[in-house]
């Protein structure tokens, strides 16, 4: 018997497949989260024999897609932003005035009262 490496029966090189439990540890994440990420296609896997598998591209791109950049830059903004102001109503538009309502027990009572 002749001994063969790994994949030389193909005479190809195949990539590494890695485990959800392997991806997970890496992310510092719970493999729960990685399998549920990739059910409902949130991030790229690969179905091997019905299991979940991760090449090592496919984690490079789970690690961009959940990259988060500074929303501004560094260095300061040349113009201040413009601040908002709030549209005040001016005294010619109508106002409705609100009237609270009584509460249910003192209704239930007052309908009680009404009957006798």
């Amino acid at each position: 018997m002749t001994s063969h490496s790994r994949h030389s029966v193909t005479g190809v090189t195949l990539p590494h497949l890695f485990r959800p439990s392997e991806i997970a540890e890496a992310l510092g994440c719970s493999e729960w989260w990685v399998k549920e990420q990739a059910r409902k296609g949130l991030v790229p896997y690969t179905r091997a024999g019905g299991a979940y598998r991760f090449t090592a591209e496919h984690y490079a791109e789970i690690i961009r897609l959940f990259e988060e950049r500074p929303i501004r830059s560094a260095r300061a903004p040349e113009t201040a932003p413009t601040r908002r102001t709030r549209t005040r109503r001016t005294s010619a538009e109508p106002t409705t005035e609100l009237v609270a309502r009584p509460p249910r027990r003192m209704r239930q009572t007052q309908q009680l009262a009404t009957a006798v």
